[in-house]
């Protein structure tokens, strides 16, 4: 067994499902403490003199702490890591007055990286997502939910979840893939409503099929979206998915109210992401249903945008509110979580305990993955970070370095 010992302070949420209002900000935080990993489980968390004879007698390792802080590892459950290319010169013309959706109409944003992704082999893109997820082990990340959606043509889509199955093989993070062939539609299906329709019956009647033969996904996402998928088309496509026994995320209401949020509710989506623009009904029905609010503030602040989501008023309402990056090439070009939750914290008004609670357990549930990772928990899977740092608050307050120090994915040092 190993044991962590000297660490300053240990600081969790605790629980197998997310938590909403108030309960965000009540972690459990132990002074002084030791964490035990017997295998790749949690054996114990607490103050050494308080550890079992019988634990005891089995330590075979240990590690000084030297005074760190011991975290959840967090769980990214919203990322775009299986692309090729980048596009920091549409980040350079948003920087001299250009939007986002005017790059788009002239080619670049999503396209751009599907002309590239489609290009690229299978190998590439493996390899592309293996430097991404050392990256995000850095910086603390355990578990990351990583969609397809560059590829937009059966094959590519395709290319891009088995890209995302062989990097699992070798990841320092746990990898959670999510169907998104509902990105967009692809450039050669954009000149009628007859081609986009093709495009949908493509996603329903081949691409979601080979995916659940397979079992290259968990997850389903669309896009539903001013100028990208209706509501009803958004609808279409997920409950296709449902019916082949995968789970339903949506993209809601980034850019306008399209009534994602709702819709989420309605399909007992696993999440609504980004959410700029919910309305009062989409805050109500996320309130009231079990889909989790995922919020990205990195797009926001990538994108340069005044508008962010409402944390407070969610948190409020009573929903479950996760955090996560967007990591993709054109709107979050980021894989650090500590630097999402000092964004959600800073400009998002959400408290230190909520940005950790929501960066952790529920990142967790809104994978179904709660019951095994997400906090420090005996019998939980050891997924723990360590900050250099006297208690978590520094996680938030010494902004612009990184201060983890190790990071354990199922009790086993990847970074």
């Amino acid at each position: 067994m190993l044991l962590i010992r000297n660490l300053s302070q240990v600081a969790t949420p605790v629980g197998i499902r997310g938590v909403r209002g108030r309960a965000m900000r009540e972690l459990r935080v132990i002074e002084n403490a030791v964490v035990g990993i017997d295998e790749s489980r949690f054996a114990f968390v607490g103050r050494e003199s308080d550890m079992p004879p019988e634990l005891r007698t089995r330590i075979d390792e240990d590690i000084d702490a030297r005074g760190a802080t011991a975290l959840p590892g967090f769980v990214d459950s919203h990322t775009h890591l299986s692309f090729a290319g980048f596009r920091e010169s549409e980040f350079n013309r948003r920087l001299q007055g250009e939007t986002y959706e005017q790059i788009t109409e002239s080619g670049g944003g999503i396209a751009s990286t599907v002309r590239a992704t489609r290009a690229a082999p299978e190998e590439q893109l493996v390899g592309n997502i293996l430097r991404r997820a050392r990256a995000m082990a850095a910086c603390g990340t355990t578990t990351a939910e990583a969609k397809s959606g560059y590829g937009l043509t059966a094959p590519s889509e395709l290319r891009q979840l088995r890209a995302i199955r062989a990097a699992s093989d070798t990841s320092p993070v746990r990898l959670v893939p999510t169907c998104l062939a509902a990105h967009e539609f692809p450039p050669e299906s954009r000149g009628s409503e007859a081609a986009r329709d093709r495009w949908i019956s493509t996603i329903v009647d081949e691409i979601l099929p080979a995916v659940a033969e397979e079992n290259l996904a968990l997850f389903c996402d669309a896009f539903v979206e001013r100028g990208v998928f209706t509501r009803a088309q958004g609808e279409r496509i997920l409950r296709a998915a449902t019916a082949l026994g995968m789970t339903p995320r949506l993209h809601a209401d980034e850019f306008s109210d399209s009534g994602g949020a709702t819709l989420a509710a309605e399909l007992s989506a696993a999440s609504a992401d980004h959410l700029m623009h919910v309305s009062d009904a989409g805050i109500k029905a996320l309130a009231q249903s079990d889909t989790v609010a995922n919020l990205l503030p990195g797009t926001s602040f990538f994108l340069m945008s005044d508008r962010y989501a409402p944390a407070r008023q969610l948190i409020e309402a009573g929903a479950v509110v996760s955090l996560s990056t967007d990591c993709n090439p054109g709107s979050s070009m980021t894989e650090s979580m500590p630097m999402v939750m000092q964004l959600a914290t800073l400009l998002m008004k959400m408290t230190v305990e909520e940005s950790i609670t929501a960066a952790t357990l529920n990142g967790a549930h809104s994978l179904r993955l709660g019951h095994q990772i997400g906090s420090i928990e005996p019998e939980k899977r050891a997924d723990l970070v360590l900050i250099d740092a006297p208690n978590y608050l520094h996680l938030i307050y010494h902004f612009g370095v990184n201060l983890v120090t190790h990071v354990f994915r199922d009790g086993r040092r990847v970074a």
